[in-house]
Parts: C-alpha cells; structure tokens; sequence
C-alpha cells in the first residue's frame, strides 16, 4: 500500500457501492412500476403505471448520480 492510499480505497469496497447502487436502482423503479399498477387498478385510470414508472426512473438517475459523486 503507498503512503497516499488509504485503507478506504479497497477496491472491493467501491466494488460493493456500485454493485448496491444498481440494486438501489432497480427496486426504485420496480417499486415505482409496483404502485403505478396498483393505483391504475385501485382507480380504473390507465396511465398512473407509466407516468409513476418513469418518475421512479429519474428518481432513480438522480439517485445514482448523487452517489457517484461521493466515490
């Protein structure tokens, strides 16, 4: 290990936070599609799944993107 490096920088360990934020990302959208349909059929509208889907989605980029930031 070199004197600039610290034990932080473990390559696995940013390995794990890229590998959680795609997990993070696919249950936000999954969960978005989950309540669009849901309501879609609570109220017999036919477009809460895509417009709820899609804002999962920017949600979710938002998320990632703040994310990558920090590493």
């Amino acid at each position: 290990m070199s004197k600039n490096s610290s034990p932080n920088d473990h390559p696995l360990k940013a390995l794990a936070k890229v590998s959680g934020m795609g997990i993070q990302m696919g249950l936000t959208i999954y969960g978005g599609n989950l309540l669009g349909r849901w309501l879609d059929q609570k109220m017999q509208w036919s477009f809460l799944e895509i417009s709820l889907t899609l804002l999962a989605i920017a949600v979710a980029i938002y998320a990632m993107i703040k994310q990558a930031k920090q590493l």
